[in-house]
């Protein structure tokens, strides 16, 4: 278990019509430049990055970094470091 400061305000990141309790990532803005993420179905287990490494990852997102891990499987795992 993390230790974590016990005010956070957690954001559920899942589309606001999709029903059922997940499991989902929930995110919350922390004191002293701090993000917390961690899974509705385990809450206790959160994982704590900067924001600026928050922010260059949400940029990655919107710019299509991570794309291939929604792709459909093909048989075989991309090589590590291909995009």
């Amino acid at each position: 278990m993390t230790d974590q400061p016990a005010d956070l305000t957690w954001i559920r990141a899942a589309p606001e019509d999709e029903p059922g309790p997940g499991p989902w990532i929930e995110i919350a803005f922390g004191e002293v430049d701090l993000v917390h993420l961690r899974e509705t179905s385990d809450p206790e287990n959160v994982v704590t990055t900067t924001r600026t490494k928050w922010e260059a990852f949400a940029k990655g997102v919107r710019a299509g970094e991570f794309d291939h891990f929604t792709e459909p499987a093909t048989g075989s795992a991309p090589a590590r470091g291909s995009a």
